[in-house]
């Protein structure tokens, strides 16, 4: 099963953001990691926090990694040089944090591989861009093919 980290800021935030998604989730829940807040409980992202959920939840599926803000970007993106090559892929995507998890945890709770999940993490606000005539509606993003061990930010 695809795993999800979730890079963010406040711990608050990314427990709030994984319990709302798991709220949809009737069985086996994917595996899920939190990378949120400072080792001594202040806000912000820490690398070494982020490298160590990509392994905890990491598998031959795939993991898709989720950031809030700008900077846990960057976390995540040094936390895959510290990394190194975990024998596995990860991704992480500029999906839209809240809906974009809740796409992504319910996916890859009913058996999709990373390439679907990431895909519908991608496309989880065309429903609300339709309904409320926003832009881009007609284009769903494609999945990005990633490689292993690397980061891709889909965009």
């Amino acid at each position: 099963m695809v795993g999800i980290v979730v890079v963010s800021h406040s711990p608050r935030f990314a427990e709030a953001a994984v319990a709302l998604a798991l709220e949809m989730v009737h069985g086996e829940r994917p595996p899920i990691a939190l990378a949120a807040g400072t080792e001594d409980g202040r806000i912000g992202t820490d690398p070494m926090r982020v490298s160590e959920a990509i392994a905890e939840v990491g598998s031959s599926a795939g993991v898709l990694v989720f950031m809030d803000l700008g900077s846990a970007v960057l976390s995540a993106e040094l936390a895959l040089d510290l990394l190194g090559d975990p024998g596995f892929e990860v991704r992480l995507t500029s999906a839209p944090f809240v809906e974009g998890l809740l796409a992504a945890i319910v996916g890859a709770a009913y058996g999709a591989d990373l390439d679907r999940v990431h895909q519908e993490a991608d496309g989880a606000l065309l429903a609300k861009r339709m309904h409320l005539g926003g832009e881009d509606t007609a284009l769903a993003p494609a999945p990005s093919p990633g490689v292993p061990g690397r980061s891709e930010v889909a965009g």
